[in-house]
């Protein structure tokens, strides 16, 4: 079995303020101009708390733009497509050079944005270990070209590197940021609404308005996060008043708000699971074929998630508007094989309440078609190092497809490739990277969007991911709070407007 990096991920979730109209929000102005006056804070609650002491380069990057503390050079608007953020423009000069104009900012120190700063930021995210998932397979060289000009070249023609540097994970950070050489600090060294000013652990977090942001002043004061895992506490906590705002609602829980304070949302997010398919019972691809064959996926829309998803149609869902109508077959398909009392061990997490349930269905499943099923269940962040090393034979993963960096073939490197840092899957097929590699050198988006799909439906006919189910995430949110963002690709929850 070949070794894994450690990704820069998850699965889990944080878009930009400037954009933030594009998407639904949680009624009134989301506009940030103007005079805000000193404003209420907001308590909101997260559902993953930071496993990587909220690094930028990992899953805790999502956490950091959800509360509008960080931003790239660009940001994804409604339609997926690149939209100005710290970069107000940007050319291509070549096949591997682009330049990017700076807009006038400054960062939460104090210090100006400027491109030897942005440059030096950017190495710093090329050089992290392991490498930020937007940055899979891709070498870059960032350089400052005059007072505005950041000049960025690739090792090989990136058609979508304005796209890629949407990514949470590159996040632009001041020089203090790095002071440090052990880890990184975003504490007051980031440019967005609200600056990070205190971390305690993996429970809580506080946050004041950045009145210097460029995009205009917050109209709230400032922000304390708190990170609950456990879904009806959060679901709790919001009826009783404790909140203001909660992600990631449980379906079970949803009744239990009145109706005005829940929001669901149709996301990126899929929810599969996955088989190893490099050792253990699933390295037989006839077994897998036997395992997908055995998993009924139209009962988890309804039942599990009680109408807040759809069923599973593919990697992509109907979220991404474009996928249905260039989908085709599965290619490659084995044979099914009789699991004849094959032993499985399925994994999960129960950040996000419904997997349990989704786990137990499946081990139900496959348990009637002969397989013997053991099922572990536990916190993210206490799995995710087992699930990458390969250490089940199963797992059921909720996964956003566009978070890393808004471009679908990304998903499909990252997930599914030989050298893919997210791999849970352990697939490594030459048909597979083939197709991948293909659909990464097109520039075109309509053709990169076929390409894409041809190498989906290489992923599929390995049988090392079954969709089960694409998620609609519900979003609690108090009666008294206004300009919630509601952002399908889960990146940003708050934004300037966002107040009570």
């Amino acid at each position: 079995m070949r070794s894994h990096r450690r990704p820069r991920l998850l699965a889990p979730l944080l878009l930009i303020p400037l954009i933030s109209s594009c998407f639904a929000s949680g009624g009134g102005d989301d506009s940030g101009s103007g005079d805000a006056g000193d404003g209420s804070r907001l308590r909101v609650a997260l559902a993953f708390p930071p496993a990587e002491g909220l690094s930028p380069y990992g899953a805790d990057a999502t956490l950091l733009s959800r509360l509008a503390v960080t931003e790239g050079l660009t940001a994804l608007d409604a339609n997926g497509s690149a939209a100005p953020a710290l970069a107000e423009s940007w050319r291509q000069d070549g096949e591997k050079t682009w330049e990017f104009t700076l807009r006038d900012a400054t960062f939460q120190d104090g210090s100006e944005v400027t491109p030897a700063a942005v440059a030096g930021s950017l190495t710093h995210a090329t050089d992290a270990e392991p490498a930020p998932a937007a940055l899979a397979g891709v070498t870059l060289t960032a350089k400052a070209e005059g007072d505005r000009v950041v000049r960025i070249t690739t090792a090989e023609p990136d058609p979508v590197l304005p796209l890629r540097l949407s990514s949470p994970s590159l996040a632009v950070l001041s020089a203090k940021a790095y002071a440090d050489k052990d880890r990184v600090d975003p504490v007051g060294t980031a440019t967005g609404p609200f600056e990070l000013t205190k971390v305690n652990g993996a429970t809580s977090a506080s946050l004041d308005r950045f009145d210097d942001y460029w995009g205009g002043r917050a109209q709230a004061s400032g922000i304390d996060a708190r990170f609950i895992a456990d879904g009806t506490a959060r679901a709790n906590a919001l009826r009783t008043g404790e909140l203001d705002i909660a992600e990631a609602i449980p379906v079970a829980q949803a009744a239990t708000l009145e109706k005005d304070t829940r929001r669901d949302t149709a996301t990126t997010r899929t929810t599969s699971l996955l088989f190893n398919a490099s050792s253990g019972t699933f390295e037989d691809a006839r077994l897998r074929a036997a395992a997908r064959a055995a998993v009924d996926t139209s009962v988890f829309a309804k039942d599990v998630y009680e109408g807040y998803a759809d069923p599973g149609a593919g990697i992509y869902g109907p979220a991404v508007t474009w996928a249905e109508g260039k989908r085709t077959a599965p290619v490659g398909r084995a044979e099914a094989k009789k699991p004849s009392g094959a032993t499985i061990d399925l994994a999960t997490y129960d950040n996000r309440p419904e997997l349990p349930e989704v786990a137990q269905v499946v081990k139900q499943q496959l348990e009637k078609a002969g397989f013997k099923v053991k099922l572990t269940v536990r916190e993210y962040s206490r799995l995710e190092g087992d699930a990458l090393a390969g250490k089940f034979d199963a797992f059921v993963l909720a996964r956003n497809t566009l978070v890393d960096t808004g471009d679908p073939v990304a998903v499909l490197a990252s997930d599914y490739t030989c050298d893919g840092g997210y791999n849970i899957a352990q697939l490594c097929d030459k048909g597979v990277d083939r197709a991948v590699a293909e659909a990464e050198k097109t520039a075109d988006t309509a053709k990169r969007q076929d390409a894409a799909m041809a190498a989906e439906a290489r992923v599929l006919g390995s049988d090392a991911v079954v969709p089960l189910v694409h998620q609609r995430i519900i979003t609690g949110v108090a009666g008294s709070v206004q300009g919630v963002i509601l952002d399908p690709y889960e990146r940003t929850l708050v934004g300037t407007g966002t107040r009570r």
